[in-house]
């Protein structure tokens, strides 16, 4: 098996560097993409007008925390943690505001508070944790065994399930774990189940959006979501779908979710192009050729923590890919100076979306938990 250590050292010096100053810059902010000067924005800033789930309710608002909690694992400097924890107090601010809520306070709180409490034993954390938890489970739908997407903000959701609160079902089984109360188990391991039958197509790809009837539970069609059209293969949810799957497997041991995993990881290694940058989906046309780093960082961790459990003979396979992409990353969309607070470049929020080439602060946070994992370096935060 190949070894990797000379080139995770050498990227994780940079990233070390590279942390060093913009979390010390940015340690007041809740970031999540640049603007034309490489300055973080601010998710925190209460002197904006935000929408209802945007501002400190945004989706991605805990991996700023996560990105400080995967420095201070590497580096032990109490630095991180601090700043870490000024990110989550300000994060808890949305459990009173309540309405801005969704299904993803999994991504919001699991790097966040979860993984304070992981790290420290912060009983604050574990309370923040458990209340965004029981949250997660209150937007179970018993009659179609699935978490609803989103609130009804334009148009009805209340059927609607997406790929990405796969990742979500974290949180689920930290708080199982944590509490006991297997009713959280049971919630997540319903929902896993519904998108293995739903979602997951025969050749390893799957659908980012599925609608169902509330009342009764029956499908009613499928979205592509922020793909390219219904029936493509957005890049980004094969890796909530990868990754998510072998999150319930590695807490729940079924066979099944390993399986559907292996499934999807075949269909994400057969579609990597050459040069390891990712499309933004997998089935796009030719033109516009839209890629998405953030997806790609997001493959590779799934396929990293897939190669852990696969059988010796297929382990190099799964492994290779992984640091390929990674190797593209690092080499070709990664910015270690300082004219960008972010690392990660060549992000992209739809298809169909005017937002392309940006940074997100999620790509930073799964590009620094992949190389880490490939070293060996911290506990698996979900």
């Amino acid at each position: 098996m190949e070894d990797y250590t000379a080139w995770t050292d050498e990227v994780i010096g940079k990233i070390r560097l590279k942390m060093a100053w913009s979390s010390e810059k940015n340690k007041n902010k809740i970031p999540y993409t640049t603007n034309e000067y490489g300055e973080y924005d601010d998710k925190a800033d209460t002197s904006r007008e935000w929408r209802i789930d945007d501002g400190i309710n945004w989706w991605t608002n805990g991996f700023w925390a996560g990105i400080q909690w995967l420095l201070y694992q590497d580096t032990g400097e109490e630095r991180y943690k601090e700043i870490a924890r000024i990110s989550e107090r300000m994060l808890e601010q949305c459990f009173s505001g309540f309405y801005g809520l969704h299904h993803d306070v999994g991504f919001m709180f699991v790097p966040a508070a979860v993984a304070d409490y992981r790290l420290t034993g912060n009983d604050d954390s574990r309370k923040a944790g458990m209340h965004a938890a029981n949250l997660l489970a209150g937007r179970f739908n018993p009659a179609g065994r699935f978490i609803r997407a989103w609130n009804d903000l334009e148009q009805d959701t209340r059927g609607w399930v997406i790929i990405d609160c796969m990742m979500n079902l974290s949180l689920l089984y930290w708080a199982w774990e944590e509490s006991g109360d297997p009713r959280f188990k049971h919630i997540a391991m319903m929902h896993a189940d519904t998108v293995m039958k739903y979602f997951v197509r025969p050749d390893g790809s799957v659908n980012h959006l599925v609608e169902f009837d509330p009342v009764t539970g029956e499908q009613v069609r499928c979205y592509g979501g922020q793909g390219y059209e219904e029936g493509s293969a957005w890049a980004r949810g094969q890796g909530w779908a990868l990754y998510g799957f072998m999150i319930s497997y590695l807490h729940t041991g079924k066979n099944d979710y390993l399986d559907t995993a292996r499934k999807i990881a075949q269909y994400c290694v057969s579609n990597i192009p050459e040069s390891g940058i990712l499309p933004l989906d997998f089935r796009q046309p030719k033109e516009p050729a839209y890629e998405d780093s953030c997806g790609a960082c997001v493959i590779a961790g799934g396929l990293l923590e897939f190669a852990r459990c696969a059988s010796a003979n297929e382990r190099e396979i799964y492994l290779r890919a992984a640091v390929k992409i990674l190797r593209a990353i690092a080499d070709e969309r990664a910015d270690f100076d300082d004219s960008c607070d972010a690392i990660v470049k060549g992000c992209s929020a739809a298809y169909h979306s005017p937002a392309h080439d940006m940074t997100m602060n999620y790509a930073d946070y799964f590009f620094i938990e992949a190389v880490y994992k490939l070293k060996g370096t911290g506990k698996l935060l979900w």
